[in-house]
Protein backbone atom coordinates (compact mmCIF):
# COMPACT_ATOMS: atom_id res chain seq x y z
CA UNK A 1 0.00 0.00 0.00
CA UNK A 2 1.35 3.43 -0.99
CA UNK A 3 1.48 5.96 1.82
CA UNK A 4 2.76 8.67 -0.54
CA UNK A 5 2.10 9.32 -4.24
CA UNK A 6 3.71 12.22 -6.12
CA UNK A 7 2.55 12.91 -9.69
CA UNK A 8 4.13 15.43 -12.11
CA UNK A 9 5.14 17.72 -9.25
CA UNK A 10 7.07 20.82 -10.34
CA UNK A 11 7.91 24.34 -9.21
CA UNK A 12 8.65 27.45 -11.25
CA UNK A 13 9.56 30.73 -9.55
CA UNK A 14 9.99 34.04 -11.37
CA UNK A 15 10.15 32.20 -14.69
CA UNK A 16 12.92 29.88 -13.46
CA UNK A 17 12.34 26.13 -13.22
CA UNK A 18 13.33 25.14 -9.69
CA UNK A 19 12.01 21.59 -9.90
CA UNK A 20 11.11 19.80 -13.11
CA UNK A 21 8.07 17.47 -13.15
CA UNK A 22 8.76 14.47 -10.94
CA UNK A 23 6.69 11.41 -10.07
CA UNK A 24 7.31 8.68 -7.52
CA UNK A 25 5.56 6.71 -4.81
CA UNK A 26 6.47 5.34 -1.40
CA UNK A 27 5.04 2.25 0.20
CA UNK A 28 4.12 2.09 3.86
CA UNK A 29 7.21 1.12 5.83
CA UNK A 30 9.58 1.75 2.91
CA UNK A 31 12.70 3.75 3.75
CA UNK A 32 13.05 6.25 0.91
CA UNK A 33 15.83 8.84 0.52
CA UNK A 34 16.35 11.87 -1.72
CA UNK A 35 20.02 12.50 -2.54
CA UNK A 36 21.80 15.21 -4.49
CA UNK A 37 24.32 18.00 -4.21
CA UNK A 38 23.42 21.27 -2.50
CA UNK A 39 20.94 23.21 -4.61
CA UNK A 40 19.63 20.12 -6.41
CA UNK A 41 16.05 20.76 -5.24
CA UNK A 42 15.81 18.10 -2.51
CA UNK A 43 14.55 20.33 0.30
CA UNK A 44 12.19 22.10 -2.09
CA UNK A 45 10.69 18.76 -3.10
CA UNK A 46 10.28 17.74 0.53
CA UNK A 47 8.51 21.00 1.38
CA UNK A 48 6.21 20.52 -1.61
CA UNK A 49 5.36 17.04 -0.33
CA UNK A 50 4.72 18.49 3.15
CA UNK A 51 2.32 21.10 1.74
CA UNK A 52 4.54 24.01 2.80
CA UNK A 53 5.14 25.30 -0.75
CA UNK A 54 2.54 25.68 -3.48
CA UNK A 55 3.51 23.58 -6.54
CA UNK A 56 3.28 24.92 -10.07
CA UNK A 57 2.00 21.60 -11.41
CA UNK A 58 1.19 18.16 -10.10
CA UNK A 59 -0.40 16.61 -7.05
CA UNK A 60 0.66 14.90 -3.83
CA UNK A 61 -1.41 12.28 -2.01
CA UNK A 62 -0.43 11.23 1.51
CA UNK A 63 -2.32 8.83 3.76
CA UNK A 64 -4.95 8.47 1.07
CA UNK A 65 -5.88 12.15 0.67
CA UNK A 66 -4.56 15.07 -1.35
CA UNK A 67 -1.97 17.37 0.16
CA UNK A 68 -3.02 21.00 -0.39
CA UNK A 69 -0.53 23.82 -0.78
CA UNK A 70 -0.44 26.94 1.42
CA UNK A 71 -2.53 28.90 -1.08
CA UNK A 72 -5.40 26.43 -0.59
CA UNK A 73 -5.53 26.11 3.21
CA UNK A 74 -5.37 28.44 6.20
CA UNK A 75 -2.70 26.39 8.02
CA UNK A 76 -0.04 24.72 5.83
CA UNK A 77 0.56 21.04 6.42
CA UNK A 78 -1.28 17.75 6.16
CA UNK A 79 -2.80 15.41 8.77
CA UNK A 80 -0.55 12.49 9.59
CA UNK A 81 2.51 14.06 7.92
CA UNK A 82 5.31 15.58 10.04
CA UNK A 83 8.18 17.68 8.68
CA UNK A 84 11.49 18.03 10.54
CA UNK A 85 13.48 20.98 9.17
CA UNK A 86 17.25 21.46 9.30
CA UNK A 87 16.74 23.80 12.27
CA UNK A 88 15.04 22.53 15.39
CA UNK A 89 12.77 25.63 15.69
CA UNK A 90 12.04 24.93 19.36
CA UNK A 91 10.37 27.61 21.51
CA UNK A 92 13.04 29.44 23.49
CA UNK A 93 13.35 29.56 27.29
CA UNK A 94 10.76 26.84 27.91
CA UNK A 95 11.64 23.62 29.67
CA UNK A 96 11.77 20.53 27.48
CA UNK A 97 8.95 18.92 29.47
CA UNK A 98 6.74 21.95 28.73
CA UNK A 99 7.43 21.87 25.01
CA UNK A 100 6.64 18.18 24.80
CA UNK A 101 3.56 18.33 27.04
CA UNK A 102 1.94 20.93 24.76
CA UNK A 103 2.63 18.75 21.69
CA UNK A 104 1.63 15.37 23.11
CA UNK A 105 -1.32 13.50 21.58
CA UNK A 106 -0.29 10.05 22.84
CA UNK A 107 -1.12 8.15 26.05
CA UNK A 108 1.46 8.55 28.80
CA UNK A 109 3.02 5.13 28.24
CA UNK A 110 3.50 5.81 24.52
CA UNK A 111 4.90 9.26 25.25
CA UNK A 112 7.48 7.82 27.62
CA UNK A 113 8.46 5.30 24.93
CA UNK A 114 9.04 8.21 22.53
CA UNK A 115 11.27 9.96 25.07
CA UNK A 116 13.30 6.79 25.57
CA UNK A 117 13.55 6.21 21.82
CA UNK A 118 14.83 9.75 21.24
CA UNK A 119 17.20 9.53 24.24
CA UNK A 120 15.83 12.70 25.84
CA UNK A 121 14.27 11.55 29.14
CA UNK A 122 17.19 13.09 31.07
CA UNK A 123 16.69 16.47 29.33
CA UNK A 124 13.17 17.16 30.63
CA UNK A 125 14.09 19.73 33.34
CA UNK A 126 16.39 21.76 31.08
CA UNK A 127 15.45 24.82 29.04
CA UNK A 128 15.63 24.54 25.26
CA UNK A 129 18.30 27.26 25.08
CA UNK A 130 20.53 25.11 27.31
CA UNK A 131 20.60 22.20 24.86
CA UNK A 132 23.33 21.35 22.36
CA UNK A 133 22.47 21.22 18.65
CA UNK A 134 22.15 17.44 18.71
CA UNK A 135 19.94 17.53 21.79
CA UNK A 136 17.69 20.18 20.24
CA UNK A 137 17.32 18.04 17.12
CA UNK A 138 16.27 15.00 19.16
CA UNK A 139 13.78 17.04 21.20
CA UNK A 140 12.33 18.52 17.99
CA UNK A 141 11.98 15.00 16.58
CA UNK A 142 10.25 13.78 19.75
CA UNK A 143 7.82 16.71 19.58
CA UNK A 144 6.80 15.62 16.08
CA UNK A 145 6.52 11.96 17.06
CA UNK A 146 4.17 12.86 19.91
CA UNK A 147 1.71 13.99 17.24
CA UNK A 148 1.48 10.36 16.04
CA UNK A 149 2.33 10.95 12.36
CA UNK A 150 2.25 8.13 9.83
CA UNK A 151 4.75 9.77 7.46
CA UNK A 152 7.85 11.59 8.70
CA UNK A 153 9.75 13.93 6.35
CA UNK A 154 13.36 14.53 7.42
CA UNK A 155 15.15 17.48 5.80
CA UNK A 156 18.95 17.08 6.13
CA UNK A 157 18.66 15.87 9.74
CA UNK A 158 22.42 15.23 10.07
CA UNK A 159 23.79 18.36 8.40
CA UNK A 160 24.58 20.34 11.59
CA UNK A 161 25.62 17.44 13.83
CA UNK A 162 29.03 16.16 14.88
CA UNK A 163 29.86 12.52 14.31
CA UNK A 164 28.71 11.34 17.76
CA UNK A 165 25.30 13.03 17.59
CA UNK A 166 24.87 12.03 13.96
CA UNK A 167 25.38 8.34 14.73
CA UNK A 168 22.95 8.65 17.64
CA UNK A 169 20.26 10.24 15.47
CA UNK A 170 20.85 7.68 12.72
CA UNK A 171 20.19 4.92 15.23
CA UNK A 172 16.96 6.60 16.35
CA UNK A 173 15.69 6.97 12.79
CA UNK A 174 16.58 3.33 12.13
CA UNK A 175 14.34 2.28 15.05
CA UNK A 176 11.37 4.51 14.17
CA UNK A 177 9.76 2.16 11.70
CA UNK A 178 9.96 -0.92 13.90
CA UNK A 179 8.88 0.71 17.16
CA UNK A 180 6.33 3.30 16.04
CA UNK A 181 5.29 2.07 12.56
CA UNK A 182 6.27 5.41 11.05
CA UNK A 183 7.38 5.63 7.41
CA UNK A 184 10.33 7.95 6.75
CA UNK A 185 11.34 10.01 3.71
CA UNK A 186 14.81 11.46 4.27
CA UNK A 187 16.80 14.11 2.40
CA UNK A 188 20.61 14.21 2.48
CA UNK A 189 23.34 15.89 0.42
CA UNK A 190 25.75 13.24 1.72
CA UNK A 191 24.51 10.02 0.18
CA UNK A 192 26.88 8.03 2.39
CA UNK A 193 24.48 8.87 5.25
CA UNK A 194 21.67 6.93 3.57
CA UNK A 195 23.47 4.09 1.77
CA UNK A 196 23.09 1.71 4.70
CA UNK A 197 19.60 2.91 5.64
CA UNK A 198 17.48 3.40 2.52
CA UNK A 199 15.54 0.74 0.66
CA UNK A 200 15.47 3.03 -2.37
CA UNK A 201 17.14 6.31 -3.30
CA UNK A 202 16.08 9.04 -5.72
CA UNK A 203 18.93 11.18 -7.10
CA UNK A 204 18.21 14.80 -8.01
CA UNK A 205 20.48 17.01 -10.09
CA UNK A 206 19.60 20.64 -10.83
CA UNK A 207 15.94 20.09 -10.12
CA UNK A 208 15.63 16.93 -12.21
CA UNK A 209 15.29 13.28 -11.22
CA UNK A 210 18.26 11.57 -12.88
CA UNK A 211 18.27 8.10 -11.33
CA UNK A 212 16.24 5.94 -8.98
CA UNK A 213 17.03 2.55 -7.51
CA UNK A 214 18.45 0.52 -4.66
CA UNK A 215 21.61 1.76 -2.88
CA UNK A 216 23.59 -1.11 -4.41
CA UNK A 217 22.46 -0.28 -7.94
CA UNK A 218 23.21 3.43 -7.63
CA UNK A 219 26.61 2.81 -6.06
CA UNK A 220 27.81 0.28 -8.63
CA UNK A 221 25.95 1.55 -11.72
CA UNK A 222 25.58 5.36 -11.50
CA UNK A 223 24.10 7.04 -14.54
CA UNK A 224 26.77 9.75 -14.67
CA UNK A 225 29.80 11.17 -12.89
CA UNK A 226 27.81 13.54 -10.70
CA UNK A 227 25.77 10.63 -9.36
CA UNK A 228 28.90 8.53 -8.85
CA UNK A 229 30.48 11.31 -6.79
CA UNK A 230 27.52 11.39 -4.39
CA UNK A 231 28.13 7.84 -3.25
CA UNK A 232 31.89 7.77 -2.74
CA UNK A 233 35.31 7.80 -4.35
CA UNK A 234 35.78 6.58 -7.91
CA UNK A 235 38.27 6.32 -10.78
CA UNK A 236 37.65 7.27 -14.40
CA UNK A 237 39.66 5.12 -16.79
CA UNK A 238 39.83 5.64 -20.55
CA UNK A 239 42.02 4.95 -23.58
CA UNK A 240 44.77 2.35 -23.46
CA UNK A 241 44.48 1.82 -19.73
CA UNK A 242 40.82 0.90 -20.06
CA UNK A 243 41.55 -1.61 -22.81
CA UNK A 244 44.41 -3.10 -20.77
CA UNK A 245 42.25 -3.48 -17.66
CA UNK A 246 39.40 -5.13 -19.56
CA UNK A 247 40.85 -6.74 -22.69
CA UNK A 248 38.20 -7.88 -25.12
CA UNK A 249 35.39 -5.87 -23.57
CA UNK A 250 33.52 -3.61 -25.95
CA UNK A 251 32.61 -0.10 -24.84
CA UNK A 252 30.01 2.27 -26.20
CA UNK A 253 31.32 5.28 -28.07
CA UNK A 254 31.99 8.40 -26.00
CA UNK A 255 31.98 6.58 -22.67
CA UNK A 256 34.52 6.21 -19.88
CA UNK A 257 34.98 3.34 -17.42
CA UNK A 258 34.04 4.14 -13.83
CA UNK A 259 35.62 1.92 -11.16
CA UNK A 260 35.38 2.22 -7.38
CA UNK A 261 38.76 2.02 -5.54
CA UNK A 262 37.78 -1.22 -3.80
CA UNK A 263 36.99 -2.83 -7.17
CA UNK A 264 40.64 -2.63 -8.16
CA UNK A 265 43.30 -5.07 -6.96
CA UNK A 266 47.09 -4.88 -6.63
CA UNK A 267 49.29 -7.72 -7.85
CA UNK A 268 53.02 -8.35 -8.46
CA UNK A 269 54.22 -6.92 -11.76
CA UNK A 270 55.09 -10.38 -13.07
CA UNK A 271 51.47 -11.52 -12.70
CA UNK A 272 48.25 -10.47 -14.38
CA UNK A 273 47.23 -6.84 -14.49
CA UNK A 274 48.36 -3.51 -15.88
CA UNK A 275 51.84 -2.44 -14.77
CA UNK A 276 52.21 0.88 -13.01
CA UNK A 277 54.23 2.84 -10.45
CA UNK A 278 53.09 3.64 -6.94
CA UNK A 279 52.91 7.40 -6.43
CA UNK A 280 51.49 7.55 -2.90
CA UNK A 281 50.24 5.37 -0.07
CA UNK A 282 47.70 6.88 2.34
CA UNK A 283 46.67 5.27 5.62
CA UNK A 284 42.99 6.01 6.23
CA UNK A 285 42.23 4.01 9.35
CA UNK A 286 40.39 0.82 8.44
CA UNK A 287 42.04 0.71 5.00
CA UNK A 288 44.88 2.17 2.96
CA UNK A 289 44.64 3.88 -0.40
CA UNK A 290 47.38 3.29 -2.96
CA UNK A 291 47.70 5.73 -5.85
CA UNK A 292 49.17 4.07 -8.93
CA UNK A 293 50.28 5.79 -12.15
CA UNK A 294 49.38 3.71 -15.20
CA UNK A 295 50.37 4.53 -18.76
CA UNK A 296 47.83 7.34 -19.26
CA UNK A 297 46.29 8.15 -15.89
CA UNK A 298 46.41 7.57 -12.16
CA UNK A 299 44.03 5.33 -10.24
CA UNK A 300 43.42 4.84 -6.55
CA UNK A 301 43.20 1.32 -5.14
CA UNK A 302 41.73 0.55 -1.72
CA UNK A 303 43.42 -2.25 0.24
CA UNK A 304 43.36 -3.49 3.83
CA UNK A 305 47.11 -3.34 4.44
CA UNK A 306 50.12 -2.99 2.16
CA UNK A 307 53.92 -2.91 2.27
CA UNK A 308 54.13 -0.83 -0.90
CA UNK A 309 55.84 2.54 -0.87
CA UNK A 310 56.05 5.43 -3.32
CA UNK A 311 58.26 4.43 -6.25
CA UNK A 312 57.48 0.69 -6.07
CA UNK A 313 56.21 -1.16 -9.14
CA UNK A 314 52.80 -2.82 -8.98
CA UNK A 315 50.19 -4.23 -11.31
CA UNK A 316 46.53 -3.23 -11.18
CA UNK A 317 43.66 -5.54 -12.10
CA UNK A 318 39.90 -5.20 -11.87
CA UNK A 319 37.53 -7.51 -10.01
CA UNK A 320 35.34 -9.76 -12.14
CA UNK A 321 32.13 -8.04 -13.18
CA UNK A 322 33.24 -4.65 -11.84
CA UNK A 323 33.33 -1.35 -13.70
CA UNK A 324 30.55 0.65 -15.32
CA UNK A 325 30.49 2.80 -18.45
CA UNK A 326 29.22 6.36 -18.12
CA UNK A 327 29.00 9.18 -20.70
CA UNK A 328 32.32 10.82 -21.51
CA UNK A 329 32.41 14.40 -20.26
CA UNK A 330 34.49 17.25 -21.73
CA UNK A 331 38.15 16.93 -20.71
CA UNK A 332 37.98 20.03 -18.50
CA UNK A 333 35.40 18.36 -16.27
CA UNK A 334 37.21 15.03 -15.81
CA UNK A 335 38.14 14.43 -12.21
CA UNK A 336 39.64 11.22 -10.85
CA UNK A 337 38.94 11.02 -7.14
Amino acid sequence: MDILTVTDLSLTENGVSVLQPISFSQKQGQKLALAGESGAGKSTLLQLVAGLIQPSTGMVYANGSRVHGPQEVLVPGHPGVAYLSQKSDLPQFLRVEQVLRYANKRPDAEARAVYELCRIAHLMPRRTDQLSGGEQQRVALARLLLGAPRLLLLDEPFSNLDRTHKRLLQGIIEELGAQLAITCLLVSHDAADVLGWADEILVLHRGRLVQQGSPEHLYHQPVDEATAALFGDYNLVSGADRRALLPGRRFRKNTVLLVRPEQLQLQPVDGNGVAGTVRAVRFLGSYSEVEVALAAQRVRVRVGTTDLRAGDKAAVSIAAGAGWSIPLLPPTTHVTI
